[in-house]
């Protein structure tokens, strides 16, 4: 080493070490990656290599059976009845969605977490050419007798704490999990049957990002009533889905 020149060999030995350190960490995030694994476990490798943790101490008093609970009470409504099946002249077999359709979307998409089913999303991407096919008639089959099979409205939920030390009940967001068969025709509904109705009414229906379901409801509602208020006609087409 050179007389007088000790910082400037400190700093590129500095450089070398980050260089390092950032290609071994590369290669361990991409080897999980290709591992095709869910978002929550590349997550969980991102946190252990910047040495993060998202673990939270026990509450007292607060358990899965009390969040159970308490999620089932804020989402039930006492005064609902459930509307009677509505008589339809159209065929059963009707095609709603094509194969290329749910094909598309099987194939485009992207890692997510799975439902209870424990369909993931690479099974399906992968088999997207050979699944389209039954999928679609599952597809079409709710479409047209109006209901909606148990197991796509089932959900698991997972609470993820809204402050750094939660002590009640209410410092926890439910986070619904469904399965991706069910979010895929959400997606195939939205996009082919709501354009077809024009106005700013359908607009607000349409997924977006950062947005809660009582906003889009609420929005809707007002915007549907805006445009029978403004509309020449006396009558407007409101398409509703429900799923519950």
């Amino acid at each position: 080493m050179r007389k007088g020149r000790v910082e400037e060999a400190s700093s590129a030995l500095a450089k070398r070490i980050g260089k390092t350190i950032e290609n071994r960490n590369k290669t361990r995030l991409r080897t999980r990656l290709c591992a095709k694994l869910e978002t929550k476990d590349m997550w969980a490798a991102v946190r252990q290599l910047t040495g993060r943790t998202r673990e939270t101490s026990p509450v007292e008093d607060i358990s899965a059976e009390t969040l159970n609970n308490h999620y089932a009470f804020i989402s039930t409504d006492p005064d609902y009845t459930i509307p009677r099946c509505k008589f339809s002249a159209k065929p059963v077999e009707d095609e709603y969605f094509t194969e290329w359709q749910v094909s598309r979307k099987l194939d485009r998409l992207r890692p997510t977490a799975t439902g209870l089913d424990a369909l993931p999303v690479w099974f399906l991407k992968i088999g997207a050419p050979v699944f389209c096919k039954p999928i679609t008639r599952l597809y079409n089959l709710p479409i047209a007798t109006s209901t909606v099979p148990q197991q796509w409205k089932t959900a698991s939920i997972k609470p993820i704490p809204k402050v750094t030390t939660p002590k009640q009940l209410a410092d926890y967001r439910p986070i619904s999990i469904t399965p991706v068969l069910t979010r895929v025709m959400e997606r195939l509904v939205v996009t082919q049957y709501i354009p077809m109705f024009p106005g700013s009414a359908t607009k607000s229906v349409i997924h977006r990002p950062i947005r809660l379901s009582t906003y889009r409801l609420t929005n809707s509602c007002h915007n549907s009533s805006t445009a029978h208020n403004n509309a020449s006609s006396h009558y407007q087409s409101i398409c509703c889905c429900n799923i519950s």
